[in-house]
């Protein structure tokens, strides 16, 4: 398998991954409540409303937060420890792909390659720690300023409750960008296997009205 493949593979992929976000930007402007992203924005604005309007909601808004805080604390050690693995295991996984007898199924491996992998893998890791640590960041910083129960203070609660989760949000998404990296140690083809697989479930997450159908 030669670097040309490889090549086209890889930019196969992200055409696919960029064309199902432009998709997915336009169906949010023609409409809104349709997208997963834009739907969870709305609901934290009313969640800010409704804990601002009554002080006995404190409580509440401590544990929501918390909740939300341990869940990107888990989600961030994690992604260090997957990046640990990697740098401890990558010399043994090259000489494992080197050395394989699935030569029917994974092409031809090289290290200098198969460590552009891991590089790359080691990247997406390192995103998903930094999103989830400025997700718990965003989070603190909202829930001091719920604490102060100053309606004057909403908008920006909104504003940082907003970024909090988008960062949440890059994270999760960093997590399922790995699949088809990891996947690509294999061959390219795998790559673009791997890849169809994440659009199919990135679809089906971002569909709010789907999803409101299947629980039904």
């Amino acid at each position: 398998m030669t670097l040309k493949h490889e090549l086209f593979s890889l930019s196969a992929c992200l055409a696919m991954i960029i064309f199902y976000y432009l998709y997915l930007w336009q169906r949010t402007l023609r409409a809104p409540d349709s997208c997963a992203h834009s739907f969870n924005a709305k609901i934290r604005q009313r969640w800010v409303q409704m804990i601002l309007a009554d002080k006995n909601n404190g409580l509440l808004a401590i544990q929501t937060l918390r909740n939300s805080v341990m869940a990107a604390n888990f989600m961030a050690s994690t992604a260090i420890l997957l990046i640990i693995g990697i740098l401890t295991s990558s010399e043994k996984l090259s000489q494992w792909l080197l050395h394989t007898d699935l030569s029917s199924f994974i092409p031809a491996y090289s290290n200098e390659l198969g460590a552009l992998k891991l590089g790359l893998l080691v990247l997406v890791f390192f995103i998903a720690f930094y999103s989830f640590s400025m997700a718990i960041r965003f989070f603190n910083h909202a829930g001091y300023m719920i604490g102060l129960a100053d309606k004057e203070l909403t908008q920006q609660t909104n504003l940082y409750l907003h970024k909090a989760g988008r960062y949440y949000t890059l994270g999760t998404r960093s997590y399922f960008f790995s699949l088809p990296i990891f996947l690509w140690l294999f061959g390219p083809y795998f790559l673009m296997l791997g890849t169809v697989l994440l659009i199919l479930g990135l679809a089906l997450l971002d569909n709010v009205s789907t999803n409101l159908r299947q629980d039904s």
